[in-house]
């Protein structure tokens, strides 16, 4: 029933856009004029926006967000790394505001729907809220881009070819519509987990305003706005955390479940049906060979001692897997295979690194038929309260460095130390010695640290990714920190290198398996020197206009201004 809804509110997406309608409706056909008639053809039509927004683990063989979809970043080791582009795009699909017109008129049309004024005002919220969402995209892509609050009339040439609003201009008006929908969304409505509510407003909330208030501060050196941004962010985690509403559960269970209805840390997922949608992640990583994880990422995770490895005594080095898992912080064994090495030639599923990836593994299908191809019906979260915790955590150390109160001890316990009390993590808290972190009072500097970086933030940064590793987030959190540089392999070189091995201990090796050493050492994923990742220009931190949309806009007498950079 939901698939048959669904596909109507796609469909009526595109009707409203429509600028002629007869006179006369027809009986039998939905019409803009014949829509807009109750309150739950109005829900109806908001569950298009849901397969824009909220796509979980994909359909079909199409990659959702998590695992190595987006493997742009520090955490994944691939033998041909994703590139950073090279060239302004003739044209570029990506350069449209066409879900931000269906968000207007969908506001526009809201108020027209006779029901009461709390109903228009949730619905008018839940609208916005999916503009701002539009726009935080529109805006981490292009940066600068023109803002429509109002449904565009095809014939307004001069409003259809607008110059580009500045990117903080964009951004109050994007909080301002999240501050509406935090003030008008109701908190039930719906199912649970599976419709937008005030609970997903403020976890999305406080994410896009973290992503502006760092970028603010890193690449726009505005103080006052990355405040701005800050606070809000800090303050849409706050008002979630408090709800009581969510706890932390076993970690893998929220990757794994076949159902996540109930489970207590999810605040909004995307259910699976075998036979109607599913997914292949579990194929994946359970059937094929796969990306593998980068040293690197598997040294960011701590000790068991709640140190880097660098300076726990605790820490059994890297010659075999046991000895790189004994004594860690518990997600690691809830992340990645922790009892062998998967290597090329040696198993049918290898991976890359050899370090192989355990988060989404269902065990009580993965021998079935739906545990294989694209019929892998586990359910994905697309929100979670330990995500709402590392955005307040962050907040909070970040508002500090520009004018904001500094971090207390009540900061770090209601957020990061929340996650190191889940089940299973076994992880002594992060305390604050002075304004440094530290643990059981005693105060450590990571030896890995970037020097650019303060300790406290430096550590903060390692919760986030250890927490939300392969869940797509690493390449946006670099963008926002502007360390793209970490994801250079060749001034990073622990990113194109997996596990420590000795050839002579695994006779059938895949001879194409290269090595850091020769005979032993490090798994070199890419050898190439063409295929190496090179981070050389800033001006990858935003995409190029397309150039047809320069052109379009001459052709009407408008300067549409490229990205720096990008310039021919």
């Amino acid at each position: 029933m939901k698939t048959k809804i669904l596909a109507i509110a796609i469909s009526l997406v595109t009707l409203v856009g429509c600028d002629e309608f007869l006179e006369k409706p027809p009986l039998d056909q939905l019409t803009d004029e014949t829509y807009w008639i109750s309150e739950n053809n109005v829900r109806t039509f908001s569950w298009g926006f849901y397969t824009a927004y909220f796509g979980g683990y994909g359909s079909g063989y199409a990659w959702g967000k998590f695992f190595s979809g987006q493997s742009l970043n520090d955490d994944f080791a691939p033998t041909n790394p994703a590139q950073f582009r090279q060239n302004v795009p003739a044209t570029f699909g990506s350069w449209s505001f066409a879900w931000v017109r269906k968000a207007n008129i969908y506001l526009q049309r809201i108020q027209t729907v006779p029901m009461g004024e709390e109903a228009i005002n949730h619905w008018s919220g839940v609208a916005r809220f999916f503009r701002a969402m539009e726009y935080h995209d529109l805006v981490n892509q292009f940066g600068d881009v023109p803002w429509y609050d109002h449904e565009l009339d095809e014939n307004n040439e001069e409003d259809l070819y607008r110059p580009r609003d500045p990117r903080d201009f964009v951004m109050d008006r994007v909080l301002e519509d999240l501050q509406f929908a935090a003030d008008n969304v109701r908190q039930e409505d719906g199912e649970p987990g599976l419709t937008v509510n005030r609970d997903v407003v403020l976890a999305l909330m406080s994410r896009i305003m973290l992503y502006e208030g760092t970028w603010q501060k890193y690449h726009e050196n505005n103080s006052e706005k990355a405040k701005t941004y800050l606070e809000a962010a800090k303050w849409a985690a706050n008002e979630l955390i408090n709800t009581g509403n969510y706890s932390l559960g076993d970690y893998r269970t929220v990757f794994n479940s076949l159902n996540l209805a109930g489970n207590p840390e999810v605040i909004l997922y995307r259910h699976y049906e075998p036979g109607l949608i599913t997914h292949a992640l579990n194929s994946y990583n359970n059937k094929e060979p796969q990306t593998g994880v980068s040293k690197d990422a598997v040294e960011s995770y701590l000790a068991s001692d709640g140190l880097p490895i660098g300076l726990s005594p605790l820490y059994q080095g890297d010659r075999g897997i046991d000895n790189v898992m004994a004594n860690r912080d518990g997600r690691i064994y809830g992340t990645l295979v922790n009892d062998e090495l998967r290597l090329n030639g040696v198993i049918s599923y290898y991976s890359t690194s050899g370090y192989s990836t355990h988060k989404f593994l269902n065990e009580e299908i993965k021998d079935l038929p739906e545990g294989s191809s694209n019929l892998n019906y586990t359910d994905s979260p697309v929100l979670r309260f330990g995500e709402v915790l590392m955005n307040y955590a962050e907040a909070v150390a970040e508002l500090a460095t520009v004018g904001g109160p500094a971090m207390t001890q009540g900061d770090l316990d209601m957020s990061i130390n929340v996650l190191r009390d889940r089940p299973g993590v076994n992880l002594p808290h992060l305390t604050l010695v002075g304004s440094e972190p530290g643990v059981n009072g005693v105060a450590y500097d990571d030896p890995e640290r970037d020097p650019s970086v303060p300790s406290l933030i430096w550590e903060i940064r390692r919760e986030r990714r250890i927490e939300l590793m392969m869940e797509g987030f690493r390449l946006d959190d670099l963008k926002r920190w502007e360390k793209l540089e970490y994801t250079d392999t060749e001034e990073n070189v622990d990113i194109n290198r997996g596990a420590w091995i000795d050839k002579a201990d695994y006779p059938n090796l895949q001879s194409s398996v290269t090595l850091s050493d020769g005979e032993t050492g490090y798994i070199i994923p890419a050898t190439a020197a063409a295929s190496q990742r090179r981070f050389e220009d800033p001006k990858v931190y935003l995409d190029p206009l397309p150039l047809d949309q320069i052109t379009l806009y001459q052709q009407h007498g408008v300067t549409l201004e490229q990205n720096p950079g990008w310039e021919q």
